[in-house]
């Protein structure tokens, strides 16, 4: 046995110095891409860098020109008090003595297009833009890091209910000795060679089976269910994924988490705060937009009534105007708007960005230490477990022995029928522990590379 581990684990190491390549089966990677295109969580993913996109957009647009069209109609009704001081002439006549009234009246109408477009915002515009490319950025590290978990997901799943198989297969393969057991007990009992408490001893090892069986079942319910919520499967469809459970072989050097997407991720939402510093360092300087106008306005209508007194006469005077008329009216020109002083509201806004940078840059060096940390504890799991595979192997063969030679020995009556029926417990657990531990290393291995964001170099996914 000493032998045969040690040439294992040679193997092993001579395999591992090769550059890995986590092999799948079709029918497998059919069910990632399907879960992968299936998954609601990167549906919203999707949808928020859309979003962002037309941010992204409708800030590069603010150069765009803005053409805005005004009409106006009005009617106007007022009364006019005027009162200037009076002017005495050289001959005594006063001018402009007591009060004078006016009532009026007049129809209006104003039109008008005006176009506006920015010439320097003081870099707000780019460094918004840029912002938001960096936020893209980093909402598809993360999105690549939901389709890691996707595969994870998946495959353990389809990994569990390959474990239920081998477990089906076990019981149907105990249920035959057992079945060959009591047709020999129940003979040996008829001639008086044996007691019923071999016949109960067995018996009650069945209902162990059955009680095994319903667990697996069960099992196997909850497992399905979760398939189909993943990829949409129908039964058949999950029934005919199949492949072969083999060991997920990573290399021994050059692993590391500096291509992790959540890392990714962070750094570029850092970039981008780093670029929304500047926009707002930006509003400390002006300004300047170009305008330009066109504009029809026309007073028309126009009346205007008064009752005045000159030279001792009375008399009503009445005013008109058929029509003043200013069109066309064309107006070009620049604008300049600079906020000297806000109250130290653009400061505090500035100091705001600095902080929110020193924090995410806080999480991002704090984030690589946990994630060295996790790839360290994951490789080191990962070698565990690929010696524990060979371990397990040999503790099958053994147990297949084992049952043989106690299958032989009850039948010879050198062993009790308890002794029977616990090698074929071992032969259970041995050949269950296997391929469980052959199930955890994969799932290692997965995480292992997840861990160095590296995962869509060995599955493909859409």
């Amino acid at each position: 046995m000493k032998k045969t581990l040690l040439y294992t684990c040679l193997w092993v190491c001579s395999t591992l110095t090769v550059q890995a390549q986590l092999a799948l089966d079709g029918s497998l990677q059919q069910a990632i891409d399907r879960a992968v295109e299936k998954s609601a969580a990167l549906k919203n993913q999707r949808y928020d860098i859309d979003k962002l996109h037309l941010q992204r957009q409708g800030v590069l647009n603010t150069y765009l020109p803005r053409v805005e069209g005004s009409a106006m109609y009005a009617y106007l009704d007022n009364k006019l008090t005027v009162d200037v001081p009076t002017f005495s002439t050289i001959g005594g006549l006063e001018l402009f003595e007591g009060k004078r009234s006016f009532d009026n009246s007049a129809q209006a109408f104003h039109a008008g297009l005006t176009a506006k477009v920015p010439l320097f915002t003081g870099m707000q515009v780019p460094n918004g833009a840029k912002a938001l490319q960096q936020k893209i950025e980093g909402t598809n590290y993360l999105m690549e890091a939901q389709k890691d978990d996707i595969v994870k997901e998946v495959i353990s799943s389809f990994d569990q209910i390959a474990l239920l198989n081998q477990a089906d297969k076990l019981i149907v393969e105990s249920e035959i000795r057992l079945d060959k057991e009591t047709q020999r007990v129940e003979k040996a009992i008829a001639l008086g060679l044996a007691i019923p408490y071999d016949r109960d001893k067995i018996k009650f090892a069945r209902l162990e089976l059955n009680s095994k069986k319903v667990e697996t079942r069960g099992s196997r319910k909850v497992l399905y269910q979760k398939i189909r919520y993943l990829t949409d499967y129908t039964d058949r469809e999950i029934e005919a994924v199949q492949y072969e459970l083999t060991p997920y072989l990573i290399p021994l050097e050059g692993l590391n988490a500096a291509e992790k997407q959540e890392l990714k991720a962070l750094e570029s939402f850092k970039s981008a705060m780093e670029y929304l510093i500047k926009k707002e360092k930006g509003t400390f300087l002006p300004t300047v937009g170009a305008f330009a106008g066109l504009s029809y306005t026309s007073l028309f209508d126009v009346k205007t009534s008064s009752h005045a007194s000159f030279l001792g006469l009375e008399k009503d005077v009445n005013l008109k105007l058929n029509e003043l008329t200013i069109s066309p009216n064309w107006m070009v020109g620049v604008a300049l708007k600079w906020e000297i002083f806000s109250g130290l509201e653009r400061k505090h806004k500035v100091e705001e960005a600095q902080i929110n940078a020193v924090q995410m840059q806080t999480k991002i060096d704090d984030t690589r230490e946990k994630l060295e940390l996790l790839l360290n504890h994951n490789y080191a799991k990962y070698e565990v477990l690929l010696e524990k595979i060979a371990i397990a192997d040999q503790q099958e063969k053994i147990a297949n022995n084992n049952l043989t030679m106690a299958v032989k020995q009850y039948q010879q009556g050198l062993i009790t029928v308890s002794e029977r029926l616990e090698a074929e417990n071992d032969i259970y657990k041995a050949a269950l522990n296997r391929v469980n531990t052959l199930i955890e290393q994969r799932l290692s291995a997965i995480e292992t590379i997840t861990t160095t964001g590296q995962l869509t170099h060995y599955f493909s996914t859409n």
